[in-house]
């Protein structure tokens, strides 16, 4: 990689017109390390995708603030070493308003101007009882507020095509993407997509209302136990349309890939085709995956 690439499309604001234009993104999310040893897969990982030239990557934000200093590392590394527009996570778990702030600060002063705000999962069981920091915020739409009056950012928040497990309705996690919007944020991204047709509901309904892009989040098919635990996670049940297909040949693991390979290759077509203004390919900080899948879809891509 680079160490003075140049940079003409970073910027506040590019995101969006990426997102605008008629070739649909591309984009990567990666995962602060844990260790010096996930440190160099995610650099070896990130030189292989900056091969493939994505309109931008993110870098997710650990759960109260667990990784808020690698998060900013990583992402500052990632805008100064490459030539990548890099976007930040930031969340309200376990942080006042003044920590926020001090966040911000520390983004804006790394040159970070794109940042990804989530009200985010409470700490040790994403599917707990949320609490508010009692110095804190309690929704995105006050946390995209928040970031869009403390400097010049791009904000986008979080879509859930399969509606988030604190929401009543679809109706009404539309009516939250609106608000977003209405507070600042200019566009989203989906959670992991396991349903096209969820996607394109949720898609639907939003420009029904209000002019955002949403970009689909995908992530490529390696392994049941990891993507039946990110479903967990995320509290989305996985379809039966896609568990069939994974366990009638569970006992292969190379058949395993291959089947969820073609899933990931089928949904993505299937958004694509259907005008999804981007895709968000959730790496697990791999590139071999994420590339053969990227190269299935070269087609709708460009």
């Amino acid at each position: 990689m680079s160490e003075q690439p140049l940079r003409p499309e970073s910027g506040v604001g590019t995101i969006r017109r990426h997102l605008s234009d008629t070739r649909p993104t591309v984009s990567f999310e990666f995962s602060p390390p844990k260790d010096d040893t996930g440190e160099e897969a995610l650099w070896e990982a990130l030189r292989q995708l900056e091969a493939v030239g994505p309109d931008f990557v993110s870098v997710t934000y650990g759960a109260g603030g667990s990784s808020q200093d690698r998060t900013l590392r990583i992402t500052e590394e990632m805008a100064r070493r490459t030539s990548l527009t890099a976007m930040a996570h930031l969340t309200c778990v376990a942080q006042s308003v003044d920590d926020l702030r001090e966040v911000l600060a520390g983004y804006a002063a790394a040159g970070i101007d794109h940042v990804m705000a989530l009200r985010g999962d409470p700490p040790g069981d994403p599917r707990g009882e949320w609490v508010a920091h009692p110095g804190g915020l309690d929704h995105a739409d006050q946390l995209v507020s928040l970031v869009r009056g403390s400097g010049d950012f791009e904000v986008g928040v979080a879509a859930f095509p399969d509606v988030h497990p604190d929401s009543a309705s679809l109706e009404e996690d539309v009516q939250t993407l609106v608000r977003k919007a209405d507070a600042g944020a200019t566009f989203a991204v989906t959670q992991m997509v396991f349903d096209p047709e969820t996607y394109l509901r949720l898609r639907d309904a939003v420009s029904a209302r209000r002019e955002m892009p949403i970009s689909a989040g995908i992530m490529p098919i390696t392994s049941i136990r990891q993507i039946t635990r990110m479903a967990e996670l995320m509290g989305t049940p996985l379809p039966e349309a896609v568990l069939s297909r994974l366990r009638a040949v569970e006992d292969d693991p190379a058949a395993v890939r291959e089947v969820g390979m073609d899933i990931a290759t089928e949904h993505a077509e299937r958004m694509l085709s259907e005008g999804a203004p981007g895709l968000h390919f959730i790496t697990m900080n791999r590139s071999t995956a994420t590339i053969e899948l990227r190269s299935r879809l070269a087609g709708q891509l460009g």
